[in-house]
C-alpha cells in the first residue's frame, strides 16, 4: 500500500510530514511517497536520520496557499503539490491522498480531479468528535451550507459506513442535530430529511439536540456544513477557553499549584481525548479515492496517525460500500 502525501501545504509542513511518514513507515506495513520541494523534504529526512526505501519523493516547485482562490489554484497551479498529488491518486499510483493544505483547494480537487461517486450530490468533510463515551463522527463540516434533504441521507449512509469500516464501530447509530427531539421540530430541510433517514438501510436514532452532541449518544450526528462548523467552532472555543482558565486558576496559589502536580497524570489524559492530533484528519467522503485532510497545524504525530487513518481507510473498502448502498436508494 502507497499513501501520497501533500509536504507543502501546513504551518509546520514539511517538517511535519517527512517526521510523521518516517514514523509510520516504521510501524506500518506500507509506503509513503512526499510531494514537494525536494531538497527541502530530503533535508527533513536526513535530520530523522531516515536511510530506507519506504519514503521516495516526488519533485513540485509550487504550492497552493490559502489565500489563494480554491478552483483557480487546481486549474492553474499544475505543477502544485497538491494538484500533482491528486493526479497521482487518480492514475492509481497511490492508495490514498494526504493534505494539511487549503481546505477549499482540497475538496474541489477532491471534485474536479477524483470525482464524486456515482449517485452522490454532494461530498461531504467529516470529523472525529471526542465525547463523554469515546468518540463519534460529525459530517458535514462545512463543505456544504446549504443542502437538501437527499445529501443529508448521503450523509447519514456515508458516516455509517465510514464509522464501522474505519472506526469499528458495529452497526453505528446516526443522530439528525436538530432544535429538538420529536419528529415534528425542525425546519423542513431536517422534517423532510428525518423521513428519509428513518427509511434508509441505516441505524437511525432520530433527532439529537446541541446539548446532546458531547453526550455521545449517538455514533454518526449528521447535519448540513453551516451547522456541522458552527459546531466544530464553538468546541475548539469552548475548549481552549476551558483549558487556558483552568491553568489561570492552578497558578493562583501555592496549594492549587500542588494540586495541579497531585493532578498531572489525570489532565494529561483528558486533554489527550481532546487533541486532534491522536485522530489523523477528517476524510472527504463522497468522492472515489480516500481523500483525508490533516489540520493545518499538524505535527509528525498528526501526520503518522492521519497515515494509519488513511490505511484503514483503505483496507475497509469505504468507497466500494458506498457506491454499493448508493445504489439501494
Amino acid at each position: 500500500m502507497r499513501i501520497i502525501v501533500d509536504a507543502m501545504g501546513g504551518d509546520n509542513s514539511i517538517q511535519a510530514t517527512a517526521l510523521g511518514s518516517v514514523e509510520a513507515v516504521e510501524e506500518l506495513d506500507l509506503e509513503v511517497t512526499l510531494i514537494g520541494k525536494k531538497d527541502l523534504i530530503e533535508k527533513e529526512l536526513n535530520k530523522n536520520n531516515y536511510t530506507g526505501n519506504k519514503i521516495e519523493i516526488i519533485h513540485a516547485e509550487d504550492i497552493i496557499l490559502n489565500e489563494d482562490s480554491p478552483t483557480l489554484s487546481i486549474r492553474r497551479k499544475k505543477n502544485s503539490s497538491m494538484v500533482i498529488g491528486f493526479n497521482k491518486l487518480k492514475e492509481g499510483y497511490g492508495d490514498a491522498f494526504i493534505s494539511t493544505g487549503n481546505t477549499g483547494a482540497l475538496l474541489a480537487g477532491g471534485l474536479f480531479i477524483i470525482k464524486r461517486i456515482e449517485g452522490i450530490d454532494r461530498a461531504a468533510i467529516s470529523s472525529v468528535y471526542p465525547t463523554r463515551d469515546g468518540m463519534t463522527l460529525l459530517l458535514d463540516m462545512g463543505a456544504n451550507v446549504d443542502c437538501k434533504p437527499e445529501y443529508l441521507q448521503q450523509f447519514a449512509i456515508m458516516g455509517s459506513i465510514y464509522s464501522e469500516k474505519v472506526l469499528g464501530v458495529k452497526s453505528p447509530s446516526v443522530g439528525l442535530v436538530n432544535v429538538g427531539t420529536e419528529k415534528e421540530k425542525g425546519n423542513i430541510l431536517i422534517k423532510e430529511a428525518y423521513e428519509l433517514l428513518a427509511n434508509s438501510n441505516i441505524n437511525f436514532y432520530g433527532n439529537i439536540e446541541a446539548r446532546d452532541v458531547p453526550e455521545g449518544i449517538v455514533d454518526v450526528m449528521v447535519c448540513d456544513g453551516f451547522v456541522g462548523n458552527v459546531i466544530l467552532k464553538l468546541t475548539e472555543g469552548l475548549a481552549n477557553l476551558f483549558f487556558s482558565t483552568l491553568k489561570e486558576e492552578f497558578k493562583k496559589s501555592f496549594s492549587s499549584k500542588i494540586g495541579a502536580l497531585m493532578l498531572k497524570p489525570q489532565l494529561k489524559s483528558f486533554k489527550e481525548r481532546f487533541d486532534y492530533r491522536e485522530y489523523g484528519g477528517a476524510p472527504l467522503l463522497g468522492v472515489r479515492k480516500p481523500i483525508i485532510k490533516a489540520h493545518g497545524s499538524s505535527d509528525g504525530l498528526a501526520i503518522k496517525n492521519a497515515i494509519k487513518q488513511a490505511k484503514i481507510f483503505t483496507e475497509g473498502k469505504v468507497i466500494d460500500r458506498i457506491e454499493e448502498d448508493v445504489k439501494k436508494i
